[in-house]
């Protein structure tokens, strides 16, 4: 037995888990608005996802006796301040359209991000295959079928969350500029703090609420904060160690599949035959735009 077989395995698994944990974070979201508004509840739960690597930075800072210098420390809080703002942006904006849609539908619309990151890549001068091309239309048709209403318009909360893919496409490119260059647990440490802080910040001027509102909330705040945002990553982050990127992203990509399953069984919500046609045209693409084929290239 090929005993290198063995991380790799293990590595995807992981992947898998912190598909599943942002897949039902989808449910956490939806269910989160009915007692806090979007912005109170995003603030809170990125300020609690950022304290909850606190004690992994601490663990590899005291185990690999890390010092970083002040440039680098500069380095890293000027790449959070960046990547916290368009993090801020993606998450804002994905939270309101949460509101008015589905977590299952916004599962799948917001995977779209895996496809737009390669089309961003034109604007870097990056070559983008016709396979890529291809599968963005599959997954544009699907996008389609998935989230058109009787009256043949896209319904609100689809349009924005699929506004917000946009941002999620350009938050992982800055993740893939910054990742080499500095300490990515810190990096997403310092986002999420500033994605929470802008949050907040927002919150005090267009939403209402008190402590009995945040208590009421206080499950999905935990499973969004400590699960989805803090573990999750975490997740990912030694995940993608062992595994090759194309394979690591159609991996995370089922977090839509889970989305939908969590939203039929603890929110009862239900697709139609054309929203199932959609969803899995949708699948689809995404998972062409990672595959290899050298017919395409």
């Amino acid at each position: 037995m090929n005993n290198n077989k063995i991380p790799v395995f293990s590595s995807e698994l992981l992947l898998l888990l912190a598909a599943i944990v942002w897949g039902f974070a989808f449910v956490a979201q939806k269910v989160g608005m009915d007692s806090i508004g979007p912005m109170a509840y995003n603030g809170i739960r990125f300020l609690l996802g950022s304290a909850s690597l606190l004690p992994v930075i601490w663990f590899f800072n005291k185990k690999n006796k890390i010092h970083p210098s002040p440039k680098k420390t500069i380095n890293i809080w000027l790449a959070g301040l960046v990547s916290g703002v368009v993090l801020f942006i993606a998450a804002s904006i994905q939270q309101i359209g949460i509101v008015y849609t589905t977590a299952g539908n916004a599962g799948f619309i917001t995977t779209l991000y895996v496809i737009l990151v390669p089309v961003f890549g034109l604007f870097l001068k990056q070559k983008v295959n016709i396979q890529t091309w291809i599968a963005a239309v599959i997954a544009l048709i699907g996008l389609y079928f998935l989230s058109v209403s009787e009256g043949l318009t896209i319904v609100i909360g689809d349009a924005l969350v699929f506004g917000s893919a946009f941002f999620w496409a350009a938050q992982v490119l800055l993740a893939s500029y910054y990742a080499p260059k500095v300490n990515i647990i810190k990096l997403a440490a310092i986002q999420f703090a500033i994605t929470g802080i802008l949050s907040l910040l927002i919150s005090f001027f267009t939403e209402t609420y008190g402590l009995q509102n945040i208590y009421d909330a206080a499950i999905p705040i935990l499973y969004g904060g400590i699960l989805s945002v803090g573990l999750a990553f975490t997740l990912q982050l030694i995940g993608q160690k062992n595994v090759i990127p194309s394979h690591a992203a159609i991996i995370l990509s089922t977090e839509s599949l889970f989305a939908a399953i969590g939203g039929w069984l603890i929110l009862n919500e239900q697709l139609t035959s054309i929203e199932i046609f959609g969803a899995t045209l949708m699948l689809l693409g995404v998972i062409l735009s990672q595959l290899k084929f050298k017919i395409l290239k």
